[in-house]
Parts: structure tokens; C-alpha cells; sequence
């Protein structure tokens, strides 16, 4: 398949003398400690409120109706902002972009603890959503571009994407500590001295990285790509709150729709598009984004369904079923510490074949849960565990793959294109499952019509995951030479 890149552009002198090393060296090895600290941190704001969403309703008199905006006012921005700031990263400088999102991040979350307002609050979660659009892919960024394509790069990501995923499961485990032990202003406080030690430490030992010369901005493209995110994102939102069929939900999606393909049709046009093209018809780069789309889609829902499950079915409270979700973070550990292993030594395609194989293998074996307790723990936790291995097999191997090839002056791009998968795939899992769970119980609320609705869900999650392992085989599979 033929691609059309864009002419090379001058870097910066440091970037273009700097050696790339062939193993760890000190400084190197603390920029990764900053850079996984960032990300980990990153990840729990994904989910450390939802636990602590009944409290917070309650401290500052949100209705029931309005509840949902803590967590969709958060998505919207952290989803829907992703691949612009990337880009503004590859144009200003990643580490500027990176520096000023964890300023804003602690601050955002500084003022959510401190609020007593609920339209302040509301402001924060933006806040705290844009800080997260901007931090993720720029860290990213940094990441690739500090660590040479290869062993070194893949360990790297490794790390990043096991912390990653293991702190989308301790949010929900933290979420339910802070707010019973403290108060759910915890929630927000937590970040504070995490973002100020990061700030202290990264601009000492982290270099700028960004082109020499200063592109213009494809605005058109920016604010196309946004708004469609936006309303995909809205959508989905609504979709999983009120049904599919909702028209807000209708709205939002057809808009986003539209938005996107007006994306396409100005990206064919100007001269310097946000999206170049040409790096969307690379193989790694569109079908390894279809992979991570999946790959988040599957887990985070999966955690969705269970948490429904051991709440609704097996009488669990909400801390009782966070703290279960602490064995599926273990396995995702383990999975990425394995991930660099499978690819140095077999390749990345057996990474995402293999895992995508584990994961669908015990994601289907949750098919077999019931009403007892302990029968149903005994296969839930070890599933769990091995499942999350395998889902980061997927996650690390769709990162290298994303990524591979690239140019580093293109590097913010991979990254934003990367992590919007990763955000938007969180995003539309619970609404799709949600969906199902609801047709299948025929709007019964009783222990055994959840466990009949989670029992489908679980099934349709399975055979999206087998998806992902085809479109692997077929479309990732090295050419003949």
C-alpha cells in the first residue's frame, strides 16, 4: 500500500544532536519515573469520582437529573480536545504543553475540592478534562520521542500502558476509600501535591521537543475535528443516561458524524492539515487506533458490567466491589510488564493475536456466572486477572504499532490519535453495554434479570474482542518481501 507524507521539516538542534542510547541511563530512567507518575495519575481521574458521585450529590445539592455532568462534563473535554492539543504540541513544544496542563490540572482540581457550588464544580471537571485532552498525548509524545523505537521504546510503553490501565482500576478502588474514610473532596485534592511534585521535577530533567519551524495551524480542521468529537462523544453520553433512541443522544451523534466527515473533506483541501492524510492510510496507524478503540471499549465496559453484577446480583457495596477490581489492575501489571517481552521476542502482531486471544478466552469463561457467591467470585477474580493480562497485551501492542514508523516531528499526532482511541473507547463502552444489559432484563430490576442482561452484555463483549483479532491477523500481517 502506497502512503503520502509530508515533507520533512526541520527540528530542533537539541533534538537533532542528541544520540538516542541503547539503554537505560539515569536521566532517562527518571524521565520515565515522571512520565508514568503523570500517566498513572491521569488514568485515575478517569474514575476516581464515579464511586463518590452519590456524595457529592448530596454535598452540593445536585439533582439526580444533573448528577451525570460530573462525569460527562469531564468526558467531553478529555475526549473531545485530544487530538487538538496533541497536534498544538507538535507545533509549540510537547514539554510546554505537558508543564502548563499539569499547572491547570492542579489547579482544576484544587478549586473542585474547595468548591461549594455545583456550577464551579462542573467547571473544574472541564478544567480537569482539558488538563487531561492536553497532559495525555503530550506525555505520550515525550515518551516516544525520549526512547528510540525498538526495545528501549517498547519496555517504555509497557510501563506507561500497564500504569495506565492499572490506574483506571485503583480510581474506583481510591474513589470508594477517600470518601468513606474522608470526604469525596479527597478526590479532587489527591491530585495536587502529585501534579506540584511533577512540576517541580520535570522541567530539570525533561528536554523540549518540537519542530524548528512554526506551521500554521489548520484551524478548520481543528475546530471540525473538535465539535465532531464533541458531539460523538455527547452522544454516546446521553446514549448510555437515557437510551439510544433519546433525541439528545440522536443529536449528538448525528452532529458529530457530519463534523467528522466535513474533518475528511477539509483535510483533502488545505495545505497544512491538522491530519495529514497520508498517515492515516498507513496500516499501523489506522488499524492499530481500530485495535485500541477495542481494546478500551472491551475492558472499561467489562468493568462496568461487573461492577453491575457484584452490586446488583451478588448484593456487594460499592467499596466491597471496587476493592475486587484491585486483582484485574494486578493482571493488567503483569500484562504490561510481559508486553515488551512477547514483542522483543516474537513480534508486536503475536502480542496483539495472543492477547486478544487470553482476553477473549476468559472474558467469555464470565458467561458462566450465577446467583452464588462464592462459586462466582472463584471464577470471577481469576478471569478477571487473566483477562486484564491479556487486554494489555492489546493496549501495549496497539501503542508500538500506532506509533511505529513515525517521524518524531509526528510523534504528537500518533500520540493524539492514540490516546483520542483510548478516550473515546471508554467513553462508548458503558453506553454499549448499558444498552444491552437494558434490552436483555426488559427493564426488570430484579438479581436475576441483571445477571440475564450481564450474561449477553458479557457475550457481545467477547465477540468484540475476537473482532480485534481478526482485523490484527488480516490487516497487520507482514507483506512478502
Amino acid at each position: 500500500m502506497s502512503t503520502t507524507t509530508a515533507a520533512p521539516q526541520p527540528t530542533a538542534p537539541l533534538a537533532a544532536t542528541a544520540p538516542h542510547p541503547h539503554r537505560l541511563t539515569g536521566r532517562l530512567r527518571l524521565v520515565l519515573a515522571v512520565l508514568l507518575v503523570t500517566q498513572f495519575m491521569l488514568a485515575v481521574d478517569f474514575s476516581i469520582l464515579n464511586v463518590a458521585l452519590p456524595a457529592i450529590g448530596e454535598g452540593l445539592g445536585f439533582s439526580l437529573s444533573n448528577l451525570q455532568w460530573i462525569a460527562t462534563s469531564f468526558a467531553l473535554s478529555a475526549a473531545g480536545f485530544t487530538l487538538l492539543f496533541g497536534r498544538i504540541g507538535d507545533l509549540v513544544g510537547r514539554k510546554r504543553i505537558f508543564l502548563g496542563s499539569l499547572g491547570l490540572l492542579g489547579v482544576a482540581s484544587l478549586v473542585g475540592g474547595l468548591t461549594t457550588s455545583p456550577e464551579i464544580l462542573i467547571l473544574a471537571r472541564v478544567a480537569q478534562g482539558l488538563a487531561t485532552a492536553a497532559a495525555t498525548p503530550a506525555g505520550l509524545s515525550l515518551l516516544t520521542t525520549s526512547f528510540p523505537q525498538g526495545p528501549l521504546r517498547q519496555r517504555a510503553l509497557g510501563l506507561s500502558g500497564a500504569l495506565m490501565s492499572a490506574g483506571f482500576t485503583t480510581g474506583a478502588i481510591l474513589g470508594g476509600v477517600l470518601t468513606d474514610l474522608l470526604s469525596w473532596r479527597w478526590a479532587f485534592f489527591i491530585n495536587v501535591p502529585v501534579a506540584a511534585a511533577v512540576l517541580l521535577i520535570a522541567p530539570s530533567v525533561i528536554q523540549e521537543s518540537r519542530p524548528a519551524g512554526r506551521p500554521h495551524l489548520d484551524l478548520p480542521g481543528a475546530l471540525s475535528v473538535t465539535f465532531g468529537l464533541l458531539g460523538l462523544v455527547y452522544g454516546l453520553t446521553q446514549a448510555g443516561e437515557h437510551g439510544w433512541t433519546s433525541p439528545h443522544a440522536v443529536t449528538g451523534l448525528t452532529a458529530g458524524a457530519l463534523l467528522l466527515v466535513v474533518f475528511y473533506l477539509v483535510e483533502r483541501k488545505v495545505a497544512q492539515p491538522l491530519v495529514p492524510l497520508g498517515v492515516l492510510r498507513r496500516r499501523n496507524v489506522a488499524w492499530g487506533n481500530a485495535l485500541g478503540l477495542l481494546a478500551f471499549v472491551t475492558e472499561t465496559s467489562l468493568v462496568y458490567l461487573l461492577t453491575l453484577y457484584m452490586q446488583k446480583t451478588l448484593g456487594f457495596s460499592a467499596l466491597v466491589a471496587g476493592i475486587s477490581f484491585g486483582v484485574l489492575g494486578l493482571g493488567t501489571v503483569v500484562g504490561g510488564l510481559l508486553a515488551p517481552k512477547v514483542i522483543a521476542r516474537t513480534s508486536t502482531l503475536t502480542a496483539l493475536v495472543a492477547g486478544g486471544l487470553i482476553q477473549a478466552v476468559f472474558t467469555a469463561a464470565l458467561f458462566f456466572l450465577g446467583t452464588g457467591t462464592a462459586s462466582s467470585m472463584a471464577l470471577l477474580l481469576p478471569a478477571t486477572f487473566l483477562g486484564g493480562a491479556g487486554n494489555m497485551l492489546v493496549i501495549v501492542g496497539f501503542m508500538v504499532t500506532a506509533t511505529n514508523g513515525l517521524p518524531d516531528r509526528e510523534q504528537g499526532l500518533a500520540t493524539g490519535l492514540a490516546t483520542m482511541s483510548q478516550q473515546v473507547g471508554i467513553t462508548m463502552g458503558t453506553p454499549i453495554m448499558s444498552a444491552i444489559v437494558t434490552a436483555a432484563a426488559a427493564g426488570a430490576a430484579t438479581a436475576t434479570a441483571i445477571l440475564d442482561g450481564v450474561t449477553i452484555a458479557i457475550a457481545v463483549n467477547a465477540a468484540l474482542v475476537v473482532l480485534g483479532v481478526l482485523i490484527a491477523a488480516v490487516f497487520l500481517r507482514a507483506k512478502p518481501a
